[in-house]
């Protein structure tokens, strides 16, 4: 299965199971997410929902390329972009906190995923970016518009996307993208940082996050996303990310 859901004490965990494919996203993760989504909303005594990968090289490279490629026009892609960058925009507003757990590298919309969750505890070894300039298209699911809201400095953020390039753990830390540094066995480190940040009630973990997402709706956060979705399917139908893409495969063979 590409995906497993795995309730631990009161942390849910959803872990993407493409490891011999860097954990790319295709369909069946995709409604992997919604059923992560759903046992969140109905499961009353979970505090904090985590994502990662499975493995120890990979968190997510982002879309499924041998899948998404496939994709030729505006209309196509902004199809799968919007239904993608849906889901996810209900992941980042549950109603309670939310982690990725990053384990490897999260490049592309792997590191869109990584940037909306209200933590990021990365691995020392991990390298994490938005690459998807050097695709000749922006960030498709969001991950723009979640990185500016993210309280890192308007500059590092920018240059961040810009760049295109994966940062090291240490650099993500310093600008303020990654909440904490780990090493060795990710469950262990996940078992540290929550001892610190779990409180008791339940509500009031619920009652801060409300606070966050009481923000994002008056500043039209959904909005904002789907005009970062509508840029990226314009940009999707050039030739230019066309043949940057068949370009990148070539390199992967």
């Amino acid at each position: 299965m590409a995906y497993s859901i795995e309730i631990k004490g009161e942390i849910l965990i959803f872990e993407i199971n493409r490891p011999t494919i860097h954990n790319a996203i295709n369909k069946e993760v995709i409604e992997g997410f919604k059923q992560f989504i759903h046992s969140v909303k109905t499961n009353k005594t979970i505090k904090l929902a985590v994502i990662t990968g499975a493995g120890d090289k990979s968190f997510c490279s982002g879309g499924d390329l041998t899948v998404f490629h496939q994709l030729k026009t505006e209309k196509e892609s902004f199809g799968m972009l919007s239904e993608i960058a849906k889901i996810l925009y209900e992941v980042a507003t549950l109603s309670i906190p939310t982690m990725a757990l990053i384990n490897g590298t999260a490049v592309g919309g792997g590191c869109e995923i990584a940037t909306l969750c209200d933590y990021r505890l990365v691995k020392k070894e991990a390298k994490c970016g938005f690459i998807q300039g050097k695709l000749a298209i922006t960030s498709g699911w969001g991950g723009g518009t979640y990185l500016f809201e993210k309280g890192m400095k308007h500059d590092y953020a920018l240059r961040m996307l810009t760049e295109a390039e994966p940062y090291s753990a240490d650099q993500l830390l310093s600008i303020g993208w990654a909440t904490e540094l780990f090493e060795g066995d990710k469950l262990a480190a996940l078992n540290k940082f929550t001892r610190k940040m779990i409180v008791p009630h339940s509500s009031v973990l619920q009652a801060y996050k409300t606070q966050v997402i009481r923000k994002w709706e008056q500043t039209k956060l959904y909005e904002r996303v789907m005009e970062e979705v509508a840029t990226c399917a314009v940009l999707w139908e050039q030739e230019i990310h066309h043949e940057a893409v068949d370009l990148f495969l070539e390199k992967k063979k």
